[in-house]
């Protein structure tokens, strides 16, 4: 693959950033734990997987209503997100394990909801985690065509109502991955910065092969065994994915299209005017510290600044050396994005998407 050179300004951040490694490499070490997944990740993992897979179990038994299928239907979708958050994001990125043979297997609990491991790690991991809220790079600003998510982007009358339509345009994300998205960047041969990109033979085939295995186990084996109609089986189906597409599309948005965050532009030579690590607190935002149980649903991604800051430190340890980055930021004046709740944070992205839609911003 060959990228754009895109580059950031290496200045005034030294301090802060040496540091910030010091401090929370001295976390672990005077603790004498691993920055990887303890026995309450793994707990959280096998708790989500039972459920997920426990309810798809009990629906394919048609012992049930199919009021009760459809309620474990959309059960099944809030642990289809849960699982995306808080077992396959972490593998993904190298953080559930040491060992990357380890990480390897769990990330393909990603491939098992539909999605491919190996496309994510291309425009998560490297694109959005390196270029978070650069308009024409961060893949994650373009959820949707009717959704504008960044003053650089352009303005449209109907973005207007935004405000008001965002949750359904988030609701589909996942049966658009599932279906649409994965084949649409296989094929295409730019993706963000990166240019006439050859993808190795070796995915492609594990992409089609996760596809299938997908389309299988959840459409095909269902329509055979359950003693429904067709029709009452696509309601269920879609329930569960608009279910888990409204959290997953909700939460990731919360972290960066809210007030406060930046959306810097690379100058005529490439440049973005601040080091990387200060370009990453600048666009990110923390919320709800103190929601314990939402912590462990997403797998602290309400701790966002930390997640971009440390992305192969386990999310279990987020919560723990926020502090240190908090401190720190204060302490070197850095900024420090924060909502003190889920509701801040939602009314807060509300409130931009109405600001991105009534205005020609740009910035």
């Amino acid at each position: 693959m060959i990228a754009e050179k895109i580059t950031f300004v290496n200045r005034d951040s030294n301090s802060f950033v040496e540091e910030l490694k010091q401090k929370v490499s001295e976390y672990f070490q005077t603790r004498g734990i691993s920055s990887n997944a303890n026995a309450a990740m793994v707990s959280k993992s096998i708790i989500l997987l039972t459920l997920m897979y426990g309810s798809y179990a009990l629906i394919l038994t048609n012992y049930f209503s199919v009021w009760t299928m459809l309620f474990l239907a959309i059960l099944m979708g809030v642990c289809f997100a849960g699982i995306g958050f808080s077992v396959a994001h972490d593998a993904l990125h190298g953080a559930y394990s040491s060992k990357p043979a380890v990480n390897k297997i769990v990330g393909l609990t990603f491939d098992m909801l539909g999605a491919n491991g190996y496309l994510w790690k291309i425009t998560h991991n490297v694109i959005h985690h390196t270029y978070t809220n650069i308009h024409g790079i961060d893949e994650d600003l373009t959820v949707s065509p009717i959704l504008r998510l960044s003053p650089k982007s352009e303005w449209k009358p109907f973005h207007r109502f935004q405000h008001w339509y965002a949750l359904l345009a988030y609701s589909t994300a996942i049966l658009f991955w599932a279906f649409v998205k994965d084949y649409k960047y296989i094929l295409q041969r730019d993706l963000g910065p990166y240019k006439n990109i050859k993808h190795p033979a070796s995915e492609v085939v594990l992409l089609i092969l996760g596809k299938l295995f997908y389309y299988t186990y959840m459409i095909i084996i269902p329509l055979l065994v359950l003693d429904i109609a067709w029709w009452q089986f696509v309601i269920g189906f879609v329930a569960m994915n608009l279910t888990a597409g409204i959290i997953l599309g909700v939460i990731f948005q919360l972290a960066h299209v809210v007030e406060g965050t930046d959306h810097p532009a690379p100058n005529a030579e490439g440049v973005i005017e601040n080091a990387w690590t200060v370009h990453e607190m600048e666009t990110s935002s923390d919320f709800a510290r103190n929601n314990k149980f939402l912590s462990w649903y997403i797998g602290g991604l309400n701790y966002q600044i930390e997640h971009h800051l440390f992305p192969k430190v386990c999310s279990i340890h987020y919560p723990a050396i926020s502090e240190i980055v908090r401190d720190l930021a204060e302490k070197h004046h850095i900024r420090y994005n924060y909502q003190p709740s889920l509701i801040a944070a939602m009314r807060s992205h509300y409130e931009t998407l109405k600001k991105l839609g009534k205005y020609r911003l740009v910035q």
